[in-house]
C-alpha cells in the first residue's frame, strides 16, 4: 500500500474511531487527543501494517493500547489534571505519615476484651473467627448447633458493648 493510499484509508477511519475514543475517555477533548495520537502512531508505523489485513481492527488496537498506556502512566505518577485555566499537573499524593498508634491501641483493646470473655463464649467465637463453620464447631465441642450460634451471638454482643468507644 502506498503512503497516499494509507493516508486516504486513515482519513476515512477517523469517523469510526471517534466514537470509540469518546467511549474510552468520556470527554470530547481527550477523545480528540487520543484520536490524534492514534493516527500519528499508525502513520509512523505504517510499514508494520500488513496489506490485506483489517486496518480498522489495527487502528482500534492501537487506540485501545494507547489509552491503557496513558492511563497507567497517569496512575503511576499519582497525579491528576487540574482543570483550571492554567492546566497544570498537580501532584496529588500527600506527605502524610501514619504511625498506626491508634490501630495498635484498638487491637490491644480488642484482644483484651476477647480474653475477658467467659470460655463458654470465647471458644466458639474464636473458632468461628478462625474460619470454622457452625456445624464444625458443634461437632468439636459436642454441643447443638443452635447453642453454638447463640454463644457466638452473645460473644459478639458482649464485645460490642465493651468496645463501644470505637463506634464510628
Amino acid at each position: 500500500m502506498t503512503t497516499v493510499d494509507f493516508n486516504y484509508s486513515l482519513s476515512n477511519m477517523t469517523k469510526t474511531l471517534k466514537p470509540f475514543a469518546i467511549k474510552l475517555t468520556k470527554d470530547h477533548d481527550d477523545a480528540n487527543d487520543l484520536l490524534q495520537e492514534t493516527l500519528m502512531k499508525a502513520y509512523n508505523n505504517r510499514e508494520k501494517f500488513a496489506e490485506g489485513t483489517n486496518l480498522k481492527a489495527w487502528l482500534y488496537t492501537i487506540m485501545k493500547n494507547t489509552f491503557i498506556t496513558n492511563y497507567q502512566r497517569m496512575v503511576r505518577r499519582g497525579t491528576f489534571i487540574d482543570t483550571t485555566d492554567n492546566l497544570h499537573f498537580i501532584n496529588s499524593t500527600s506527605t502524610q505519615i501514619e504511625n498506626r498508634a491508634a490501630g495498635n491501641f484498638a487491637l490491644r483493646d480488642i484482644n483484651t476484651s476477647i480474653e475477658k470473655l467467659d470460655d463458654v463464649y470465647k471458644i466458639p467465637f474464636m473458632m468461628y473467627f478462625r474460619g470454622f463453620k457452625y456445624h464444625e464447631i458443634a461437632d468439636r465441642l459436642e454441643i447443638p448447633i443452635g447453642t453454638v450460634k447463640n454463644r457466638i451471638h452473645i460473644a459478639r454482643k458482649q464485645l460490642k458493648e465493651k468496645l463501644r468507644t470505637y463506634r464510628a
